[in-house]
């Protein structure tokens, strides 16, 4: 698909959703007119940009109700974090999920760098580096996917333990108002499951 077929399928697909005749269920004018005032959401998900897991389909979510940061791995970087700070202090969620998902291509690439030395484009090794401390103690010799399906839990557990190194969260868990959680997204199944 070229450039322009992509932005007139986005035109056409912005075009079905106004007019109230989207492919998934959308919401009315009246709803749109009231969430253009403010967001509170009950909920904020840092996930994976993959495009085969959207938080909203997901959780079966409609416009509003969660507050999605989404970037290759769900690794954590300045402007991440800063999102989710937003997120917390100006938004009030009390509830924050790392969501990976089954098969991550960054975390493969991630794996691949560590256990047979593959080398990635620059600004694609720089992210790879927020995910490999993640991987530290895993083993090696299992197969493909089983490591892989080990990395992606280590992903999500490494991210969590980041956030809650931050002073904010340090500081909103000891007054108890929030909760982070865990989970990955099973692409087959599309169940998501929670980590304890």
């Amino acid at each position: 698909m070229t450039a322009a077929e992509a932005l007139r399928r986005l035109q056409e697909g912005n075009a079905r959703f106004v007019s109230g005749h989207a492919r998934f269920a959308t919401v009315q004018t009246e709803v749109l007119k009231e969430l253009a005032r403010g967001q509170q959401p009950y909920a904020t998900i840092l996930g994976c940009s993959d495009s085969r897991v959207p938080p909203e389909l997901v959780f079966d979510a409609g416009f509003g109700e969660l507050f999605i940061v989404r970037v290759a791995g769900n690794v954590l970087g300045p402007q991440i974090l800063g999102t989710l700070q937003y997120a917390g202090a100006h938004l009030r969620t009390s509830l924050f999920v790392v969501m990976g998902h089954e098969g991550c291509g960054a975390v493969k690439a991630a794996l691949d760098t560590k256990f047979s030395g593959a080398k990635h484009r620059s600004r694609i090794a720089l992210l790879l580096k927020n995910i490999l401390p993640a991987l530290d103690g895993l083993d090696g010799t299992q197969s493909p996917e089983a490591l892989l399906r080990s990395a992606v839990e280590a992903n999500v557990r490494h991210t969590m333990r980041e956030l809650l190194d931050t002073p904010e969260a340090k500081l909103r868990a000891a007054v108890g108002d929030v909760k982070l959680v865990g989970a990955v997204y099973e692409l087959e199944s599309g169940r998501v499951r929670f980590l304890e």
